[in-house]
């Protein structure tokens, strides 16, 4: 094999490796991922009273989230339960009123600096009349920007599921 062949080999072959290694290397939103995690007062409540659901979105991202959309609703099992009555009572986002309930979760103050939290508190209460024995859970679609709008990501999260008791027999 001549020389200017095995240069022409050899040049391909260090082109090929380059652009392997350019799209391989992933980007920002792939290497981070967004935290929202989920928590409850309590895990079992009665008919008549109140579970706290508390947000916290989590910016782990090495720039500043500028956007958040963010929607919460009922898990598929909890309505299928037809007989479990429940409603949301109350919103709180940073310690403020929520400003939209019809928009859950939009409240999150924005800029997030990288490392910093911030948390919504949804209050429901279950009706007097609902059934007992059911399970109220919750999912939600989060979706936010970072890097200056050049980078987003988006996942679903699940909240614990909340357990609806039957009153003990008198």
């Amino acid at each position: 094999m001549n020389t200017t062949r095995l240069a022409g080999l050899g040049l391909a072959a260090v082109l090929s490796c380059t652009g392997a290694l350019l799209f391989c290397v992933g980007t920002p939103a792939e290497a981070d991922t967004a935290d929202l995690t989920f928590s409850t007062d309590r895990t079992a409540v009665m008919p008549g009273s109140t579970v706290e659901l508390t947000m916290t979105l989590t910016n782990t991202q090495s720039t500043e989230i500028r956007f958040v959309y963010q929607t919460i609703r009922p898990t598929w099992g909890t309505e299928r339960q037809a007989d479990l009555k429940y409603a949301l009572v109350s919103c709180e986002a940073g310690g403020s009123a929520c400003q939209d309930t019809d928009r859950l979760g939009l409240d999150y103050a924005v800029p997030l600096a990288p490392g910093a939290s911030r948390t919504v508190t949804l209050t429901y209460r279950v009706a007097p009349d609902s059934a007992c024995g059911r399970t109220l859970g919750f999912s939600s679609y989060l979706y936010y920007e970072y890097g200056s709008g050049l980078f987003s990501t988006s996942d679903t999260y699940g909240s614990p599921e909340v357990r609806v008791d039957c009153p003990a027999p008198h």
